[in-house]
């Protein structure tokens, strides 16, 4: 008979790997947002003449893909830590 620890551990670990699955499928939609936003109908950061804060909004849309990657393997790995120390 296993033990309830060794349970949760198995689910938290079955739970992980559903949030990744998720989540890296949902990172083609976050791209293709981020895609959009960049174009010249948009922000226009291919545009050589564009402010400073245009292009500092143009480095933040960047970081989204990036970010939104970490915090699935956060949110994964994080699930699963917290079941091996309780």
């Amino acid at each position: 008979m296993k033990s309830k620890k060794a349970q949760t551990l198995g689910l938290a670990i079955v739970m992980a790997i559903t949030i990744f699955i998720v989540g890296m499928l949902c990172v083609n939609f976050v791209k293709e947002g981020v895609t959009s936003a960049r174009d010249a109908s948009n922000l226009n950061c291919e545009d050589a003449d564009i402010s400073d804060g245009t292009k500092l909004t143009c480095l933040a849309v960047d970081l989204v893909v990036p970010y939104f990657i970490i915090v699935i393997f956060s949110v994964a790995g994080g699930l699963i830590v917290a079941r091996l120390t309780l």
